[in-house]
This record gives structure tokens, sequence and C-alpha cells, in this order.
């Protein structure tokens, strides 16, 4: 993609691409120039009423910086966290579920566990359906696919009928053991499209065709939940980006780390609930593959959450179940499971805009809840009084109140001292005692969690290199690194918007399943090449919807395997193949080869005698995408090199000090400093408080080596 085309099909501009990235507080924007990779970026605050119009800001920012006009645009590449933030507020359209008779309280039912065993006021998450909503089909499948009970037209009817007396806009279908057998699924589903006019039909086989019926039917059922409410949402924006130039193509980031087509996201709206987290884990594997690093710890800190990705092979983990809309927002089990393929993030903490307050001991504590964009953190002026992370940081001089969003916002430092004064008085502490208790806090907080999730890995941290990514990311990376005892920290340019870079690097991507119990010695080999070339054929076709040509794409096999008789699965992946029946390729000495080996690595040995069973197949196919180069397309570079002076908090020497302030992008490529300092761009700041090596590299990366760690 080079240039836009004129209505005579000459080319007129230099053509772009723009990623918009939604966030709890802020709205990003990156527009790319594809002939040279020039950058320029944007930034909002989120317009929670109609998220719409802050897109349509960033777009036309974007495309004023970049001296285009709309037909200069060819593609829009959008992630958001509508689909989340829909779950957790529970403001989804009223949804009905058809399921198997017999099976109408699996969602309450269902793995009958205490994620805590101690709390004695316990709270499961509420079933997005409620009982009163279910509809019980009279139909019948065998774990083995067969039909026991056949499902006549007069069910259908019935079915029909009891659906269209809940007035409902939504429903969601799923049906037992439909992941090996899918015909009565789609009977329902094509005649409840056809006796019910308008209403958005979702089947659990299009989305989680895999084993576990309660995580199944909880995935279709959150699916069926949100998928009006993002359908309307995906037709406004394009409407909006159609009044920018027609004709302008609209792809949707998902969680697994690559986008799609619009149509295929208003369909499974389910696979874009980690799309903006997944984007920023691939912008910090887009840098770090420029530096020819393989172990990275990618860490996105926004103004809601921060989640960090532990890389350690060069290509993002990739997690098929996880959970969502936490009762317990750090306790595994208190969530609603969601089988679907996602980059393996883990929130491990706060974000710039999380309220700090006095918990019911009396203890200093920090979110979950957040200020959002509207009214904001206290410093803000909009309106808020709440104290939080962002006005800590401003109070410990980490933030610039007259430089922030490049001056187009200034912080009031005096509001953000009133509402830490507040706070100070319940506690019985000082104001300054409370601002770092909760940067602190913070901070402490994402290296434990950071430091498990590496550890569940295998791995030592002091292997890995720190990528950070976010507006409130390198304002608290140094710090986490340092903690975590990590020696390298990188934050690449225009990091403070490093979500639509990850998503301008983002390949497109399609993913598909299906679970069929087996031990490997009776494997039908024709039957698995015949549904894996039909499941290739389908996610092609949803490749190239989404602008990917045929011959630029990649295909992985996967599969969950284990012993027989074991509780837990072992991953394993391979190459596209046809497997052979017999020979050096046969599909049981293949898929035998690459299980030992995994097995080998997670567990030291093999058991002696034990049979390896498949239970669910996987395939992925993806555009192959190399790394990309930035560079700025405006006028970030230049301005005075010399840098300021500020007061900032070190924690080492617990207390203020005079330390240099420069303008990040003044700086040219081979400058080298050393800490304690800060950087200052438009949409972050890159705090060191202690002693560093800091260089910028040829692509405008910052390098931070960290000396101190104690």
């Amino acid at each position: 993609m080079e240039s836009s085309t004129n209505q005579s099909g000459g080319r007129t501009t230099p053509g772009l691409r723009i990623a918009v990235d939604i966030g709890g507080t802020f709205t990003d924007g990156v527009a790319i120039r594809e002939s040279d990779g020039r950058i320029w970026v944007g930034k909002t605050l989120t317009t929670p009423d109609d998220p719409g119009v802050a897109v349509s800001t960033v777009i036309e920012s974007l495309l004023s910086q970049a001296g285009a006009k709309g037909d200069a645009l060819e593609e829009v590449v959008h992630g958001t966290t509508l689909v989340t933030n829909t779950l957790i507020e529970r403001k989804g359209a009223a949804t009905a579920l058809v399921t198997t008779q017999g099976m109408r309280d699996a969602l309450d039912i269902g793995r009958e566990w205490r994620y805590d065993l101690y709390d004695l006021e316990l709270a499961l998450p509420e079933p997005l359906i409620p009982v009163d909503r279910r509809v019980q089909a009279d139909e019948r499948l065998g774990a083995a696919g067969q039909v026991l009970r056949p499902l006549t037209q007069e069910e259908l009817d019935r079915v029909a009928q009891a659906v269209r007396a809940l007035d409902v806009p939504s429903v969601a279908v799923s049906l037992l053991h439909s992941y090996i057998n899918d015909a009565h699924e789609r009977a329902i589903g094509a005649h409840l499209q056809q006796a019910l006019p308008g209403v958005e039909v979702s089947l659990s086989s299009d989305m989680a065709r895999e084993l576990k019926e309660f995580e199944r039917t909880s995935t279709v059922a959150a699916n069926a939940y949100v998928k009006p409410i993002v359908a309307d949402y995906l037709r406004q924006l394009e409407t909006r980006i159609d009044a920018v130039h027609p004709g302008i193509a609209l792809r949707i980031m998902v969680s697994s780390g690559g986008f799609t087509s619009a149509r295929s996201a208003a369909h499974t709206p389910i696979f874009l609930l980690e799309s903006g987290p997944a984007a920023g884990v691939l912008a910090a594997l887009n840098t770090a593959r420029a530096q020819g690093l393989r172990q990275v710890l990618a860490f996105d800190m926004g103004g809601t959450t921060a989640k960090a990705c532990a890389v350690t092979e060069g290509e993002p983990p990739i997690a098929y179940s996880f959970e969502c809309a936490r009762v317990h927002r750090f306790k595994r089990g208190s969530g609603l499971p969601i089988l679907i393929p996602s980059i393996d993030l883990i929130e491990i903490g706060a974000g710039g805009g999380s309220i700090a307050h006095v918990n019911r001991l009396g203890l200093l504590n920090i979110g979950p809840e957040s200020s959002g964009s509207v009214p904001g953190p206290a410093c803000y002026g909009n309106g808020g009084t709440d104290v939080t992370v962002t006005d800590a940081d401003l109070v410990l001089g980490y933030l610039n109140p007259d430089n922030f969003l490049g001056g187009e916002m200034r912080l009031r430092k005096d509001l953000a001292l009133e509402g830490m004064q507040r706070l100070a008085d319940r506690l019985g502490m000082a104001p300054l005692e409370v601002a770092w208790g909760i940067h602190d806090m913070v901070n402490e907080n994402m290296a434990s969690a950071a430091r498990i999730h590496i550890a569940e890995k295998g791995h030592d941290p002091r292997d890995f290199t720190f990528v950070a990514t976010g507006g409130a990311g390198p304002v608290h990376a140094a710090e986490v690194a340092r903690k975590l005892r990590i020696p390298r920290l990188l934050a690449s340019i225009a990091a403070g918007a490093g979500s639509c870079l990850g998503m301008l690097a983002a390949p497109a991507r399609a993913d598909r399943s299906w679970s069929q119990p087996a031990l490997l010695g009776e494997i039908d080999w024709d039957d698995v090449n015949a549904r894996l070339a039909a499941l290739r054929a389908d996610a092609q076709a949803e490749l190239q919807a989404s602008g990917a040509g045929a011959d630029s794409l990649s295909w992985t096999i996967g599969a969950e395997m284990r012993y027989y008789g074991q509780g837990d699965n072992v991953p394993v992946a391979l190459d596209w193949r046809v497997f052979e029946r017999e020979g050096e390729q046969a599909g049981g000495k293949v898929m035998r080869e690459v299980f030992e080996q995994r097995y080998r690595e997670l567990y030291g040995h093999l058991v002696p005698g034990a049979l390896p069973q498949v239970l669910t197949w996987r395939l992925t196919g993806r555009s192959v995408v190399g790394a990309r180069d930035f560079t700025w397309g405006g006028a970030r570079n230049g301005g005075s090199a010399a840098p300021r002076q500020r007061e900032i908090y070190l924690p080492l020497q617990r207390g203020f000090r005079a330390v240099d302030v420069h303008e990040r992008y003044a700086l040219p490529p081979g400058t080298r400093l050393q800490g304690p300092l800060v950087l200052e761009e438009r949409e972050s700041t890159l705090v060191v408080p202690f002693a560093a090596d800091v260089e910028i590299l040829p692509d405008l990366t910052v390098s931070v080596i960290l000396k101190e760690f104690e």
C-alpha cells in the first residue's frame, strides 16, 4: 500500500494507515505512511458516552498532522475496551440461552469450587443470563456426537416461540456435545434467525468448539450479551469513517494478537476482549526484535490497568482459557471463564487513574476503581476529587503539570495536594508520605505479580529485558524493573501510544479449534486431515476478508495433549502438514515426538508405559509480517537539547533532588546520559530516579541499563 486512489484509478497522495485504541482514560491514535514508515501520534480523553467521538477526533488530528485529506486514508485498525467494560459493568443486552434439556443450570453450578477457602463472604460472579431466560431444547447428542434424541421440527417451533416470548435482542445457543457435532446447534440457530428477524444469534460451535460445557456456555453467553452493543458500535464507527472518505477498510484487533474484518468482529465480538493489551505486547515485541532480543517482559500501563506478558521465544504466548469481569480483580476463579485464544496476559496492577482509598482495616489501598476520563484524577480539574496514581506521580515531581499532552492539558498540583491532604488526615500521615506510599505500593504490587508470572513459566526475571508502553508505563517502569532486578529497560518511540504501534505491526490472524478426545493409536488421520483442510478454507476466507493475500499466510497446527488419565494438558504446535497413516510422517509418530519433547521440557521426564492422548486440535493462520521501523513524520525531532532542572522524589535517597529533564526527541541517536533523569514527550514521561546508563538507540528507542538494585 503506497498511496490512495482517485476516481480515475490514479494515485493522488501517499497512503496512510491509522490505528486507534480506546482506553478507559485516553483514546490513542497513530498514523503511518507505509511508503517510508513515518508516523504521527494523537491522543485525547476518551468520551465514554459515545466512544466514537474520541475516535473521530483522533483521526482528524492525525490527518491534519500528516497534511493529508481523507482520500489518503486507506485503512483503520481499531482496538477497544468496549467488550471488557460492558462485561465488567454488566451493561450488555438482555440475552436468552437455548441449551439441552437438563443443562439449564450449568451456568449456576459452574465448577463447584471456592476461589478463596477462607472468605466467609465469598461472592461468585452472577451469570450473565438469569435462569428465567433459559430455554431447554428436547434433543440429545452422545459424547461421540451420535444422535440420541433427534431435534424435530415441532421442537424447533416450540423453542422459537419460547424465545419470542422472552422479547430479547440476543440469543446464545449452547447444546451438549456440540463441539463434536454442531448439527443441532446450527438447526436451532437457522430457525431462530428465520423466525425472529433482527434478533442476534450466537452459537457456541462458532467460537468455542471445545470440551468443557460450563466454560463453552459461559463464552457464548458473553458473546451474545455484548453482540448487539458491539454490532451497533461498529456500524456507527464505519459510518464515521465513511464520513472521512468512502471505502476506507476497517480492521479490528483481536485478543490473539492479530486483526480481523469488522464483519467477523461483529459476529464474534468476544474475540475482542483483550484487543488493546494484546496490541501493547506486539509493540514491545517489535521493539525487542529490532534489538535481537527474545526474552522480554512486555509491560503496558495505561489509565485504568497495568498488564504484563512474559515472552520467552520471540513470539507472544497464547492462552486458550482465561477469566474476565472478576468479582475480586486479582483472585483467579472469581470471574467468568472464557474459551478464546488470547495473548497470555496477566493483570498486574492499577493504572494512572486508579483511585487510592482507605480500606476496611484503615490501610492505604489502590483500585480497582478508576476515575476514568470523566471526571478523571483530581489534578485534571474536571470535578474529580478522588486521589489517583497520577495525582501521586504529579506530587512526586515525575509529571510536568505544564507539559501534559504537550501542554494541551494543564495538571492542577494544588488539587492533587488537597486530595492527598484529605487522605493523609485519615491515615495519620504526611501528604508526601501518602504520595510515595501510593506510587511505591503500585510498583511493588506490579513487581510481585510479574515475578510470580515469570516464575510460573520456569524463568528468572534477571534474564529478561523490560519493555514499557502505555501512557503511565514509562513513569513506573524503571522502579518496577529495579524491584524485579531486571537490568535493562527499553522504551520505544511513541511508547505512550504503544498499543497503536502494535496494531500497525500486527498480522491478520484467524484461529479455529475442535475437541475430539482420542488416544494417538486410535485417531482416524484421514478424518483429522479433512477437518483441518475444512477449517483452513474457512479461516482463509476470513483472512482474505481482512485484506491478507493467500500467498502471504502461514499456518500452524496445534493440539492439547496429555497422558491418558492425567488432568492437565500440554500444548504442542507444529507447521502445517498432511498427516500420513504410515511411515516417518505418520500422524501418530509425529505427534508423539512433539508431545514427548514438550513434556520433557516441562517436567524433566516421561511417564513410562503411559498412552498419549489428543483432546483438542487447533489451527492458526496468519499473515507474515516482519519487524516494523517507525520514524517521526512531524516536528517531533529537534528542539532544545539543553536540559531543564526539576526536583523529583528519589526513592533511594528518600527525598527530593533536582535532576535533568530532557525533551526526549531533541536528543539524537547515540546520545548517552546518566540517571537520575527525566525524559519528556507529549504522550508519556520516562522517569529514571536512580543511577543508570541511558542511551538513545538508532531507532529512537531509549535503552536504560540499571545500576542500583538495593
